[in-house]
């Protein structure tokens, strides 16, 4: 789970305005910044089920918003990927 100090460090990257925090943008960044933690989490702790479904419904909405993103706003969709460092 990510601290708000943590969060808004991670909207900073992606904001599209300034009290922007519920854009898909920002919502993205959320998701792939709780994604690596929950990843490395369960590199240590294989064996931690409750956290891979909590994992893998969090890659599955990430995935939502971002093929909303590229059906909505096809430029902004590459923005954030860039920024993140996503690779299709």
């Amino acid at each position: 789970m990510l601290t708000p100090q943590e969060k808004v460090k991670v909207i900073e990257k992606v904001k599209i305005h300034d009290k922007d925090t519920g854009s898909a943008e920002a919502q993205i960044a959320l998701f792939t910044e709780e994604i690596a933690q929950l990843a490395k989490h369960l590199k240590k702790h294989g064996k931690d089920n409750s956290s891979r479904l909590g994992l893998l419904k969090m890659v599955a909405k990430r995935k939502r918003l971002l093929d909303y993103l590229k059906r909505d706003n096809p430029k902004r969709h590459a923005s954030v990927i860039k920024k993140l460092g996503l690779e299709k």
